[in-house]
């Protein structure tokens, strides 16, 4: 308290009269477009720039800090919105905690303005904030102006919808929050399909909650809840409590909560007990071992004990091509793991296979589920599976094995890898290590134990035929891939996929016939995979997601079904939106609603709010709406009316039909 009353004394000097001196946090303000003629509103950002090595601190700076405070200039009739932050940080100094931004960072705000006939608007702001690094801390003051031209002028709507991703989804479901003794517990309405990584909680008020004290998280349904410690138990009486609540890298919703019960028990998150950890390793080695029976990863395992046969029974080369191969698996699946972490860190949401999702990749293990056909088929020699023992061809045919894995789901990996995702990030990929230990448990015994190596059949003639049928398997995965290609990234990345296919059999059975073809098989195989990096997408359709009733959402598109006088029907939803997902089963997405927009002709648009699109974010914001679920019926010839947040199947079947019956009622 004695810190925080200097820093405002400190702010208060800083204020007087001074010599210009350089700031360490730069402020500049935007606009993100012309200000309409018959007056309107226009998103401001006040952007800082950061110096490196310096913070600054939001609405509610925590221990110690001072808030950002703005004084407007603005013309007559003009108002100005509250400012929307972006989530912060944590930082620990000195036995203190405050929330604040190390980064460049803009906030936002609204102004709306009267009437306008032409000319310019000039606003202006005069702010004050403090400026720290580790050591010091400096108040600092500047003024920020921008001058926006009225009825047209440049759009910076892309710029501005960078700034939006960064601001917590505000959460529209009520949150509550209980106090018992010393401790307050918040309860949040969440999706239990919802992962959540690494919670923290940001309390928007100051004396609600000890800023030090641990922060303890749990899962109890559809609810996820945060247990803290409150500031100062004679003083519970808090209202209101509004706050943020981020769920993982790049994720956050802001809520505001209110006394009410919260359900007790629970899964804990963010602390895991040995038990959990070991369940997830031997949940992930026994289903490694698993996927040694599917198709994708059979045909690799069941060649390299060919070999090992071949091999004669040598038990020093057998151990060391086990090893080799395990090295490989452990390594290829370990570096998967750490690439989805890495991933998950940047705010994307991400699972196991997640380069499934990339047409890109796709194609990239098309090429190799053929080529590994066309070996087996007999039409050429992998070196990786079909050479020598050799150490290095046993690690690449490990690896190959790891990648290959990847589009295969077996038992006991679902559990473990969940789990892995939500794990201290060495524990976590010490989960994905083990998995690839499981792939390459049958290889080790083979050649550890000299009883089940002795039980190998001997060289001959079976061994072509076993190779000729393990094509098959192998082969339904390259059509696998293939199909899933064509599914993420349309007709024409099909075609290049069959003709990738063709072109790179072809030239690997040229290849082997003549040696000195051998290079130039290998640069086709190389140069397809540069080729598909290069021209296919790198992301599916999102229309992939559009259940089959509905399509995609675009004001356009809306605008097109209403000239044509059909009845139209808009949800906004999010997959982190819980009374989204209830409405969706038990109003929209039933027999009786879906028959009666058919039998109305109604036009059904979804809009996918999950990853904060920028388009929807505009328009929410235009009905100065700020959170989902939305809903809009346009009946035939009129103005979207607006539904409750809690719809039932009955809303929108007498909707339908009462559009229904207007249609075929004959003309007067």
């Amino acid at each position: 308290m004695i810190l925080r009353l200097f820093l405002i004394l400190a702010a208060l000097v800083a204020a007087l009269p001074a010599a210009a001196q350089s700031t360490n946090i730069v402020p500049r303000l935007e606009a993100e477009g012309p200000v309409p003629t018959g007056g309107g509103s226009v998103e401001l950002a006040i952007v800082f720039e950061t110096s490196p090595g310096w913070h600054g601190y939001w609405l509610n700076p925590g221990e110690a800090g001072l808030p950002l405070n703005i004084e407007w200039d603005l013309p007559e009739g003009a108002q100005i919105g509250q400012l929307r932050f972006p989530t912060p940080t944590k930082l620990e100094a000195f036995g203190l905690v405050n929330y604040v931004y190390k980064d460049d960072h803009a906030i936002l705000t609204t102004l709306t303005l009267p009437a306008i006939d032409s000319g310019t608007v000039p606003i202006r702001g005069h702010g004050t904030w403090l400026a720290c690094t580790d050591k010091i801390c400096v108040p600092e003051k500047g003024s920020f102006s921008v001058v926006i031209p009225v009825g047209e002028g440049a759009d910076h709507s892309d710029r501005f919808d960078q700034y939006r991703r960064a601001l917590p989804r505000p959460l529209a479901g009520a949150a509550t929050y209980e106090v018992d003794d010393r401790r307050v517990s918040i309860a949040i309405p969440l999706p239990a399909s919802i992962t959540v990584t690494e919670p923290e909680f940001f309390v928007g008020q100051n004396g609600v909650i000890d800023y030090a004290a641990p922060q303890s998280f749990r899962r109890k349904g559809d609810q996820l809840i945060a247990d803290l410690q409150v500031k100062d138990p004679a003083k519970t009486d808090f209202g209101t409590v509004e706050g943020v609540m981020a769920l993982g890298p790049g994720q956050a919703l802001s809520f505001t909560a209110r006394p009410g019960s919260v359900p007790s028990g629970g899964d804990s998150i963010g602390t895991f007990a040995m038990s959990a950890v070991a369940l997830a390793l031997g949940g992930a080695l026994l289903g490694g071992l698993l996927l040694n029976l599917m198709p994708c990863v059979f045909p690799v395992l069941a060649m390299k004990a060919v070999h090992l046969a071949r091999a004669g029974g040598d038990a020093r080369e057998a151990r060391r091509d086990a090893l080799g191969y395990t090295v490989g698996a452990v390594l290829g699946t370990a570096s998967l793991g750490g690439l989805l972490l890495l991933i998950r860190a940047g705010g994307s949401a991400a699972g196991w296979a997640f380069q499934l999702q990339d047409p890109r990749t796709i194609f990239l293990l098309l090429l190799l589920a053929t080529a590994i056909t066309a070996n087996l088929a007999g039409l050429f020699r992998l070196p990786t599976l079909g050479g020598n023992l050799e150490t290095s061809g046993s690690v690449g045919a490990g690896a190959v094995a790891a990648f290959v894995a990847t589009p295969c789901a077996g038992p006991f990996l679902g559990a473990a890898l969940g789990t892995a995702l939500v794990l201290p990030t060495v524990a976590a990929i010490g989960v994905f290590a083990m998995l690839g230990l499981g792939l390459a448990i049958p290889f080790i015994m083979i050649a550890f134990v000299p009883a089940l190596r002795a039980k190998l059949p001997r060289p001959g003639p079976w061994m072509v035929k076993l190779q000729r049928g393990l094509a098959i398997p192998m082969g339904l995965s390259a059509l696998a891939a293939l199909w899933l290609l064509w599914r993420l990234a349309g007709d024409t990345a099909l075609i290049a996929g069959i003709a990738a296919m063709a072109g790179l059999v072809f030239f690997l059975w040229m290849g082997s016939r003549r040696p000195g073809l051998g290079r130039v098989a290998l640069a086709v195989g190389v140069g397809l995979a540069i080729a598909g990096a290069v021209f296919l997408p790198d992301r599916p359709s999102t229309e992939a997601a559009i259940p089959d009733f509905a399509e995609p959402w675009s004001e356009d598109a809306v605008a097109a079904a209403r000239e044509e006088g059909r009845p139209v029907f808009v949800y906004f939803t999010a997959d982190w939106c819980l009374t989204c997902k209830v409405n969706e089963r038990t109003a929209i997405k039933r027999q009786a609603t879906l028959d009666a927009f058919e039998d109305a002709d109604v036009a059904v648009f979804v809009g996918d709010w999950t990853d904060g699109d920028p388009a929807i974010t505009r328009f929410l914001e235009g009905m100065q709406r700020a959170a989902v679920p939305v809903y809009l019926w346009y009946a035939s010839g009129r103005e979207a009316e607006e539904l409750p947040q809690v719809i039932t199947q009955d809303m929108l079947v007498e909707r339908a039909q009462s559009s229904a019956r207007k249609t075929s009622l004959p003309p007067t």
